[in-house]
């Protein structure tokens, strides 16, 4: 068993990751950290004791960022659950951007633990 975040470059995305690590340890399981950020992540304030392998994406790959996460939940079969970070999106915004959380809630095998923020986070 293992846990698999996705991480994006948003207070949603290091919500994420928290409650991801947080996930694992409760689990006794090791967290994959998907770094969608473009930069290094920092595991340093994460739950002590869980075992994290941080994947980087291939910035080359034709392949969008749901699917790269989609294949890393198929190329690891250990992996039980998937989290992610949500946010409150607007009608237009729902309309016109897509949400690659709400995609990887609709589109994952595993069952997904979706994460918000408190209105503080968002706001800082």
């Amino acid at each position: 068993m293992s846990v698999l975040v996705a991480v994006t470059d948003s207070p949603e995305g290091l919500a994420a990751l928290e409650a991801a690590a947080n996930e694992a340890a409760q689990l006794h399981v090791q967290l994959t950290a998907i770094n969608l950020t473009g930069a290094e992540l920092d595991t340093s304030r994460l739950a002590a004791g869980v075992p994290v392998e941080v994947v980087v994406p291939d910035g080359a790959s034709d392949i969008d960022e749901v699917e790269q996460v989609l294949q890393a939940i198929e190329e690891r079969s250990e992996v039980t659950r998937l989290v992610v970070g949500v946010r409150k999106r607007s009608p237009i915004g729902k309309a016109v951007l897509g949400s690659i959380a709400q995609r990887l809630i609709l589109e994952s095998t595993v069952p997904v633990l979706s994460v918000k923020t408190t209105d503080a986070e968002t706001r800082s």
